[in-house]
C-alpha cells in the first residue's frame, strides 16, 4: 500500500485570477527597492500569491513585468497580485506612513527587532521593505522606516538572498495575522 501520494495540480482547489483578483488579501505590502535579479522579483510574486499580499511595489531599478526572466519564477502571479513602479522608495515610504502604514525595512541595523519578536496589528496595514542583493536597503529608507526587523542567522553568513528573505518575512507575518483575524 502507497502512502502519502502526491496530490495532482487539479486536484489542490487552487484559485483562478478573478477569483484570486476578488479575495480578502491579508494586509500586506511589499516594497523592493532597487531589486536588480529578474528571478528574484518573480520569486517574490510568487510567494505574495500563495499568501494573498494585498500589493508590491517595484521601486527605483526593479524591474517590472511583462519580463520573460520575471515570468520565469513568478509563473503567472504578475497577473494576480496587484503591483505599481515608484520610482522613489523613500517618497513611497513617506506616502504610505501617511496613510497610516507601518512600514518595516528588512535589514541588519542597530535597534532591529528579530522576526520571532516583531508584533503585527491586525488592525492596520504593514508594508515590508526588501533591499538590494548587494547593498541592501538604501540607508535612508531604513532610517525613514518605523521600524527595523531582523531575520535571526544563526551559521558563518549574515545575509540571505532577497527571495529567501521575502518567503521567509511573509511567512512569518502572514502567520501572525492569521492568528488575529483568519
Amino acid at each position: 500500500m502507497q502512502k502519502n501520494l502526491k496530490i495532482k495540480n487539479s486536484e489542490l482547489g487552487r484559485k483562478n485570477i478573478a477569483e484570486f483578483k476578488e479575495a480578502d488579501k491579508i494586509p500586506i505590502l511589499i516594497i523592493l527597492d532597487n531589486i536588480r535579479s529578474l528571478h528574484n522579483i518573480g520569486s517574490v510574486f510568487r510567494t505574495s500569491d500563495a499568501f494573498l499580499i494585498e500589493k508590491i511595489y517595484l521601486c527605483g531599478i526593479t524591474a517590472t513585468p511583462p519580463h520573460k526572466n520575471i515570468h520565469k519564477t513568478a509563473l503567472g502571479a504578475t497577473e494576480t497580485v496587484d503591483w505599481e513602479y515608484k520610482k522613489d522608495t523613500l517618497a513611497l515610504v513617506k506616502e504610505l506612513q501617511s496613510t497610516q502604514v507601518d512600514v518595516i525595512a528588512v535589514e541588519q541595523a542597530e535597534g532591529s527587532v528579530s522576526l520571532e519578536n516583531l508584533e503585527i496589528s491586525s488592525l492596520k496595514r504593514t508594508a515590508f521593505v526588501f533591499g538590494n542583493e548587494v547593498k541592501g536597503v538604501a540607508q535612508e529608507v531604513v532610517s525613514g522606516s518605523d521600524k527595523v526587523v531582523e531575520i535571526p542567522q544563526y551559521g558563518t553568513k549574515h545575509s540571505l538572498n532577497i527571495a529567501t528573505s521575502a518567503g521567509i518575512v511573509i511567512w512569518e507575518a502572514f502567520c501572525k495575522y492569521a492568528k488575529t483575524s483568519l
